[in-house]
C-alpha cells in the first residue's frame, strides 16, 4: 500500500512539475526565414554577414570546429570566391607540426584547415569564461530546441531581471534561455561591426545573419536536400497517377459477377 502511494505522490509531483514548467514558457520570437519550406534556400548575403559576425563578435569565444574554410566557397554556402575563401583562410594563423626537428610551428592558414580554435583546449576555454564551457557552433542550431528562432530569441532577449530575481556575478538575465539565466554578456549592439556590403548593423540585423549562417553550418546540404525533396514528391506523384491508370486499365478487363 506504501509502495503505491509513493507511486501516485511521485507521479503527481511530476505532473505538477510539467504544469508549472508549462506556465513559465514564453514564446520565441518568430522570424520568416528564407530556409524555410519546402522551396528554401539561403540567402547569400545574409550568409556572408552572417560570416562576418561569427568572425568579428562570436569566433573569440565560440568554436566551429566542423567548418573547413574551404567550406566558404562551396556550392550552396556563403560562396564566397575562391580567391576570397583563400584569402580568408590565410589571414589566421595556423598551428602544425611537428617539423623534422619535432618542433610546432606557425603558418598562415590553407583551405584545408579547420576553422581556428579560439582556445587550447577545455580546460583554457572554462578559465577564460568564468568556469562556463562556450560551446563549439558547428551544429548549434540542430542542438537547441527551436532551432534558428531560439537562438534567434536569445540574441535579443536580453532585459534588466525582474525585481525577485537575483543574479550572481558574471551572470545575465535572458527572457528566453532556459532558466532565464546565462553566463554570456549580451555580445550584439547597433554598429559593433561594419558591414562589407554597406548594410545597416542593427542587433535585430546581426541576429538573423549569423543565425542564418549557423543554420547553414548545421544544415550545409539543406538546398540540396529540398531539391531531392521535390523532385522526390513529383516523381510520386506521377507514379501515383501511372498506378491509378494502370489498376483502372486492368480492372476494366474483369467483368463483374452476376
Amino acid at each position: 500500500m506504501k509502495k503505491i502511494k509513493s507511486i501516485i505522490f511521485t507521479f503527481v509531483l511530476i505532473f505538477n512539475s510539467n504544469l508549472a514548467l508549462s506556465a513559465e514558457k514564453i514564446d520565441l520570437l518568430k522570424v520568416d526565414w528564407s530556409f524555410n519550406g519546402l522551396f528554401g534556400t539561403f540567402d547569400r548575403g545574409s550568409l556572408q554577414r552572417g560570416y562576418q559576425v561569427y568572425t568579428e563578435v562570436c569566433a573569440s569565444c565560440h568554436s566551429m570546429k566542423h567548418l573547413s574554410y574551404r567550406n566558404l566557397a562551396q556550392e550552396g554556402g556563403p560562396e564566397f570566391s575562391l580567391e576570397e575563401a583563400k584569402a580568408i583562410a590565410a589571414s589566421f594563423i595556423v598551428v602544425d607540426g611537428p617539423d623534422e626537428y619535432g618542433e610546432m610551428f606557425e603558418r598562415p592558414g590553407k583551405l584545408s584547415d579547420k576553422f581556428v580554435n579560439p582556445y587550447l583546449n577545455d580546460n583554457e576555454a572554462k578559465s577564460a569564461n568564468g568556469g562556463a564551457y562556450p560551446p563549439d557552433m558547428s551544429v548549434l542550431v540542430k542542438a537547441r530546441g527551436g532551432g534558428a528562432n531560439y537562438l534567434y530569441s536569445v540574441l535579443n532577449g536580453y532585459e534588466e531581471p525582474p525585481a525577485n530575481i537575483e543574479l550572481d556575478d558574471g551572470v545575465y538575465y535572458n527572457k528566453y534561455m532556459y532558466g532565464n539565466k546565462i553566463k554570456m554578456a549580451n555580445p550584439l549592439d547597433d554598429g559593433i561591426v561594419e558591414y562589407n556590403d554597406g548594410t545597416e548593423a542593427t542587433i535585430d540585423q546581426m541576429s538573423k545573419d549569423v543565425v542564418t549562417f549557423l543554420t547553414w553550418s548545421a544544415e550545409p546540404h539543406l538546398e540540396t536536400r529540398h531539391r531531392i525533396g521535390f523532385k522526390v514528391i513529383v516523381y510520386l506523384i506521377i507514379l501515383s497517377i501511372l498506378v491509378y491508370f494502370s489498376m483502372k486499365r486492368i480492372w476494366s478487363r474483369i467483368e463483374p459477377k452476376v
